[in-house]
């Protein structure tokens, strides 16, 4: 009997060191230590699509932002996604607006910063002293004054989903610009617009189409969801009437119903702020889209068409994120979606 269970002992090592020899070699073969990263020390002066803004002085957008660090049942943490703030907040510049930051309870924000998603444009946020000292005292929305905005744009974050929905001074606010402006939301931002009435008593999102985190996507990052927040973004809007339009997960879905502007997740950041500058009355400047922007097209193709499409169009594309590719995958292989494992993986080498 021993000598059996050394056997069967030694015969598992053995499997086990293969194992872990083939996942080694496999993950060299990706190359995944040679992909370009961001640059911490980026400035505005890095960020080539500013070298187009306009000249043109064309007004104010307010950027809304969560006071709530910690939420819910076990505090757990919240805030706002600093790369739903920083994209949008260059994209506005560039063309043409000053952007003005508040939140609920006004000062310095509770931000939340993933450095795997960190690009240089959220870094030069970061390094930007004109927009730390925004941040770093934002307004109350008590104290904003509405009449002076062209838009106002909500930031995501789970924080939103506890301080803006319900909020009299953002249903106060986004009646004033909807009357006249564009109101726009990203991932978890458009939680700010449950809650808003019309001036007949009617849900501002009656009958709109619209979009926001959904309940896929969020159920399946936090199986408590429901109970973290007190209900999913999706289930709410469509209580209140919205025409909720989901896509694919984590995928850039941006909804345009009018002068009402939303994105599903943190990958429509920047298609929100150029629909919203669209919606305002121009044309975004220029701008060379990142890689992170090209996966998630290349992406789109693949769930809408398949991998074949989606290998042609990467034919053609300069470079792409190889690790938000490999990401889906790896949410895939989670569902037992192996068909699409496997498939993200090949298109994620090339």
């Amino acid at each position: 009997m021993l000598k059996t269970l050394l056997r069967v002992g030694a015969w598992l090592g053995a499997t086990l060191v293969l194992l872990a020899a083939g996942a080694y070699l496999y993950y060299r073969s990706l190359g995944l230590d040679q992909l370009p990263k961001a640059n911490p020390q980026a400035t505005v002066a890095d960020l080539a699509f500013l070298h187009n803004a306009t000249t043109q002085k064309r007004g104010r957008i307010l950027a809304v932002v969560s006071s709530t660090g910690r939420g819910g049942p076990g505090m757990k943490r919240a805030g706002y996604e600093l790369t739903e703030l920083a994209r949008a907040y260059y994209v506005f510049q560039a063309n043409g607006y000053e952007v003005d930051i508040a939140s609920p309870k006004g000062g310095k924000p509770p931000e939340r910063i993933d450095l795997d998603d960190m690009g240089d444009a959220d870094y030069a946020f970061l390094n930007d002293a004109g927009a730390q000292r925004k941040v770093a005292d934002s307004t109350a929305l008590a104290r904003v004054d509405a009449s002076r905005y062209a838009a106002v744009y909500f930031v995501g974050g789970k924080g939103a989903m506890h301080d803006l929905p319900d909020h009299p001074d953002v249903a106060r606010i986004v009646n004033d610009i909807a009357a006249r402006g564009v109101v726009g939301a990203v991932c978890h931002g458009p939680a700010a617009l449950l809650g808003v009435k019309r001036a007949d008593g009617k849900a501002l999102l009656a009958g709109r189409r619209m979009t926001g985190f959904t309940n896929e996507e969020e159920l399946f990052l936090m199986k408590d969801a429901r109970t973290r927040f007190g209900f999913l973004l999706e289930e709410r809007a469509v209580a209140e009437g919205a025409r909720f339009v989901a896509g694919p997960k984590y995928i850039d879905n941006t909804i345009v119903d009018g002068r009402l502007v939303t994105g599903q997740n943190a990958w429509s950041t920047w298609s929100v702020a150029e629909a919203m500058v669209a919606a305002l009355g121009h044309r975004p400047v220029a701008r060379e889209r990142t890689a992170e922007e090209i996966s998630v097209r290349l992406l789109a193709t693949y769930y809408r068409d398949g991998l074949d499409a989606a290998r042609a169009e990467q034919a053609a594309l300069p470079r792409f994120d190889k690790m938000l590719v490999l990401m889906h995958s790896v949410v895939a292989a989670m569902q037992w979606r192996a068909a699409d494992a496997v498939n993200l993986q090949r298109l994620a080498n090339g």
